[in-house]
């Protein structure tokens, strides 16, 4: 019988290395408007799945859905200009 050897030294040793750059961090933080409205339109999805859609709920859908365009349309534009937050 063969003794189980661990391998912890060997995968907590590039743990340092692992974690996000600087440049990285920049990145999901210029996102995070883009995120959100993102979340915020899965939430409105997912409460439109149980129910029928009443004009709310479209009004709602269309609201988040626009909000997601216009984070992405500053993104976008954004990075066509080099412009940083």
């Amino acid at each position: 019988m063969e003794p189980i050897v661990t391998v912890q030294d060997a995968v907590t040793a590039f743990a340092p290395y692992m974690e996000p750059t600087d440049a990285e961090l920049d990145a999901i933080e210029q996102e995070a408007p883009l995120i959100a409205a993102e979340l915020e339109l899965l939430d409105v999805q997912i409460a439109l799945l149980d129910r029928p859609a009443s004009a709310l709920g479209q009004r709602k859908l269309r609201r988040a859905t626009h909000k997601v365009l216009a984070e992405r349309a500053t993104l976008a534009n954004r990075a066509a200009t080099g412009e940083a937050a």
